[in-house]
């Protein structure tokens, strides 16, 4: 079968996993309330799994209580896939009895190996294989999003060429993804600060190879705090971005701690999104400026303090 017929068949599949993204859901917020039944938050702010145990203790069950008592919509936990199975799939049945939505998990992310910029067929293969695994595995717990960082550089390759094959790499990946309604977010991680030496970067980088590949199945996340470190100027990112944005990550700049602990102005952010409509999650993916519990109860004030715009 060719690519275009391929893709002409799992749009269809992919049409449900998409309408969750932030390019499906641009409806006009006006008139209508996204709080939980608890008076929770607006948007579906997604702690770690892991965020409050001084509150919680450590089993995954009870802090998913803990964070659903607390008024949020949302969990992720990257490392999902490397729990035990039934251990993964108790998690995923609770966050459906408390009507939480889980974010993406961690599919692949390689910071050493040169794998998507190149153009090997062997390579190709292996990232195809590992697709397989995580449909797999999405399939066994219901899950609709999953993260991948496509790794390292190549200095001695023609940046263009490196753009082409992870071009060709990811099409090759979605035509694995696409059937199972499977979404991958493509995430650009900052050069300056904590990930030297990596292939993406920057959102429009991302958005450009999204683009190419042309697929339901392969999206990015916008993780705010790299984005202001690489580029900046959000907000305009995030609507020139828009169609391809499936997910966000959080941190505040310098610091990567909580909202309201350093330059992002993340009251305007959230008001924005839930304007555009936005109803995916917005995983928490920082730590918090104070230790103890007091630094968890922090975190949990400073994202009231961010949801409480004016709508």
């Amino acid at each position: 079968m060719d690519r275009r017929s391929f893709v002409a068949a799992g749009l269809a599949a992919g049409a449900t996993a998409v309408s969750m993204t932030a390019s499906g859901s641009q409806a006009k917020a006006a008139g209508r309330s996204r709080t939980s039944k608890k008076g929770g938050f607006k948007l579906k702010y997604a702690p770690k799994i892991n965020a409050f145990k001084m509150h919680a203790g450590n089993d995954p069950i009870d802090n998913i209580k803990f964070i659903a008592d607390q008024g949020f919509r949302a969990i992720f936990d990257n490392g999902l896939m490397k729990r035990p199975l039934a251990e993964a799939k108790a998690i995923v049945k609770e966050l459906d009895r408390q009507g939480m939505d889980l974010g993406p998990f961690v599919l692949y992310s390689d910071n050493k190996v040169k794998n998507f910029v190149s153009a090997d067929p062997q390579v190709r293969k292996g990232l195809v294989d590992t697709m397989k695994k995580g449909v797999e595995f999405a399939k066994s717990i219901n899950a609709k999003w999953a993260l991948v960082v496509p790794g390292p550089f190549n200095p001695g390759l023609e940046p263009a060429y490196q753009t082409a094959n992870v071009v060709e790499n990811l099409r090759y990946c979605a035509e694995v993804l696409e059937p199972s309604g499977l979404v991958m977010v493509l995430e650009p991680l900052n050069p300056w600060k904590n990930h030297p030496g990596l292939f993406l970067t920057s959102i429009p980088q991302t958005y450009q190879i999204c683009r190419a590949v042309n697929s339901p199945s392969i999206k990015m996340v916008n993780d705010l705090y790299h984005q202001q470190i690489t580029e900046g100027n959000l907000i305009p990112n995030i609507d020139m971005a828009w169609s391809e944005i499936a997910s966000f990550h959080l941190g505040d700049n310098p610091g990567r701690k909580e909202p309201t602990t350093g330059e992002i102005n993340y009251k305007n952010i959230f008001k924005h999104l839930y304007n555009k409509g936005y109803d995916g999650v917005l995983c928490m993916e920082h730590g918090q400026s104070i230790s103890g519990k007091e630094g968890e109860m922090a975190v949990i004030n400073a994202y009231r303090e961010c949801d409480d715009f004016q709508v």
